[in-house]
């Protein structure tokens, strides 16, 4: 059984226009322009380190639409046993974002919904994205978020999980939330909310394994290893660069199936 990528993106050609994508450029060594990848490319991908499906975000900040649900419907439904989307919604428009998420979200196409906090530079506990958790709630999806810095040019506070996951992780025992991109340099605060919340889970997507924080490779193959999904956010860093040292950490046969698939699979609720 392949592995599943619980972060990538479809790039359009109007986020691949964004500013605050140079300095990721830079850190990647990609070209000046971000990369614009197809269905076809992304199955490749996919295909050359063995990821069985992979989880497309939908991208919407205060300037718009930058990948929209629509599209990443249109993704899925190209290659529905390899794709799965994760949709988004306008915060600025609370009532609107819960009745997208009631459209989009069954569960089957669509199997979460993300929000990313630097892009509109408010913290998970605003109170803009409380229906959004309380539709999350309803329809039985994870909410997916980024913990730490911030790789583009744009404030990195939004990030920090104290207190501002800890918040909703508190209020909202009943949803699951997956928390993107490692969170360094908080691995201290990531490895707390896990021990006190079981509803909270961690995607490793933007690392090459061989460069996870040690602290959290120890937690990975101890307490954590129910709790650490794998991720690429594709097609930043791809998978087989991603895995390619994966030998290297030590985890044991289950740790490795679990953070692979198993994770995801029970996270998401995918059956297949």
């Amino acid at each position: 059984m392949g592995a599943i990528d619980a972060w990538a993106q479809i790039t359009t050609p109007r986020m691949a226009e964004r500013p605050w994508l140079a300095t990721l450029l830079r850190w990647t060594g990609q070209t000046e322009r971000a990369v614009v990848p197809d269905v076809e490319s992304t199955i490749a991908a996919m295909d050359k380190a063995d990821v069985d499906i992979m989880l497309l975000s939908a991208w919407h900040g205060p300037e718009g639409s930058l990948i929209s649900n629509e599209e990443v419907a249109e993704t899925v439904s190209k290659a529905p046993d390899r794709f799965k989307g994760l949709a988004t919604v306008d915060l600025n428009d609370p009532v609107q974002a819960v009745r997208d998420i009631r459209r989009w979200v069954d569960g089957t196409r669509f199997v979460g919904v993300r929000i990313v906090p630097w892009l509109w530079d408010l913290p998970p506990n605003d109170r803009r994205y409380y229906p959004i958790y309380v539709a999350c709630v309803e329809a039985g999806v994870p909410f997916c978020t980024q913990i730490g810095h911030t790789g583009p040019l744009c404030r990195s506070e939004p990030g920090r999980l104290i207190p501002y996951l800890d918040d909703v992780l508190l209020d909202f025992p009943e949803l699951k939330i997956v928390g993107g991109h490692v969170g360094f340099p908080w691995i201290d605060e990531v490895v707390s909310l896990c021990h006190k919340y079981p509803n909270f889970f961690i995607d490793t997507s933007a690392y090459a394994v061989h460069r996870l924080p040690k602290d959290f490779v120890e937690f990975m193959k101890g307490a954590g290893q129910s709790r650490i999904l794998f991720g690429t956010n594709w097609p930043m860093l791809s998978p087989r660069r991603a895995l390619e040292k994966l030998d290297q950490l030590g985890l044991s046969a289950e740790g490795r199936e679990l953070f692979l698939s198993g994770n995801a699979r029970r996270v998401f609720g995918l059956t297949s």
